[in-house]
């Protein structure tokens, strides 16, 4: 009988009797053949860990999961960062758009009044007092209902300067004119609530400024060679606008805005 081996494995048969008759046979060594050598060269020594099961089992470490949590946050806060600039440019975008709308729709009303001026003996088509510029003109409704008495005129509320426009109900007679007239005067100084009822708050306005163009030269029309005579139909040559636009709008400072008489061959510009 053969001796068994220290290691544990099945004796050895070779040269015994007790060998398997057959070569096909199973060897009582296991179906691989390997033996002492064999099997503890796979084996891991006392107290260690095999290496697949190691590699396989790490994860990460406080320090890095520290590290990705700061650079997530960081991402987060330039991302929201970025998308609040874009919300803040695209509203500043549209309150300029906006201030400009309002601005072109105040000057063109503001050409449109004085190229549907319309003298009537006996009155003033056009005047200007420092404070308040009354004009008559021409009615724009279809069929005609008469004559317009509009002013124009800077208002200071709560500490800012809004411009203003004001238009009588459509008159016929010089006697409706004559109170229209007197009305618009009011308005621009004291108004009441009838007064109010005909206004419209235009834009913000810093200052503003009329000068008249006669003689070939612009003149104030508070000067002695800048008014017409009383009682008189005559227009002048043109009329300039100098308009101060407060900071903070889209567009602030001074703007001048010149008008030509059409009778002239002029127009708006």
């Amino acid at each position: 009988m053969a001796a068994t081996p220290s290691c544990g494995c099945p004796p050895s048969w070779e040269g015994t009797s007790d060998a398997p008759l057959s070569r096909f046979a199973a060897s009582p060594r296991g179906d691989d053949g390997l033996c002492c050598g064999a099997a503890l060269a796979g084996r891991p020594r006392d107290g260690a860990t095999p290496v697949s099961k190691a590699r396989g089992s790490r994860g990460f470490t406080l320090v890095e999961l520290l590290l990705a949590i700061a650079v997530m946050s960081l991402l987060a806060i330039l991302s929201w960062r970025g998308l609040d600039g874009m919300v803040r440019a695209q509203e500043i975008t549209r309150q300029r758009a906006d201030e400009m709308l309002v601005l072109q729709a105040a000057l063109g009303q503001w050409g449109a009044d004085l190229d549907a001026l319309l003298p009537i003996a006996n009155t003033t088509p056009l005047d200007w007092d420092g404070q308040v510029l009354r004009l008559t003109r021409r009615s724009s409704a279809v069929p005609d209902e008469g004559a317009l008495v509009v002013a124009w005129t800077r208002r200071g509320t709560q500490g800012a300067g809004q411009w203003m426009r004001w238009q009588s109900p459509p008159v016929r007679t010089r006697a409706d004119w004559q109170a229209a007239w007197q009305l618009a005067a009011q308005w621009a100084r004291s108004p009441g609530e009838a007064e109010r009822r005909y206004e419209m708050t235009l834009m913000p306005l810093q200052e503003w400024q009329i000068f008249y163009y006669r003689g070939g030269a612009w003149t104030n029309p508070l000067s002695s060679t800048g008014t017409s005579p009383a009682g008189t139909t005559a227009l002048p040559d043109g009329v300039r606008l100098q308009i101060t636009l407060p900071p903070g709008q889209a567009l602030a400072g001074r703007l001048t805005r010149d008008w030509i008489n059409p009778v002239l061959g002029g127009g708006r510009s």
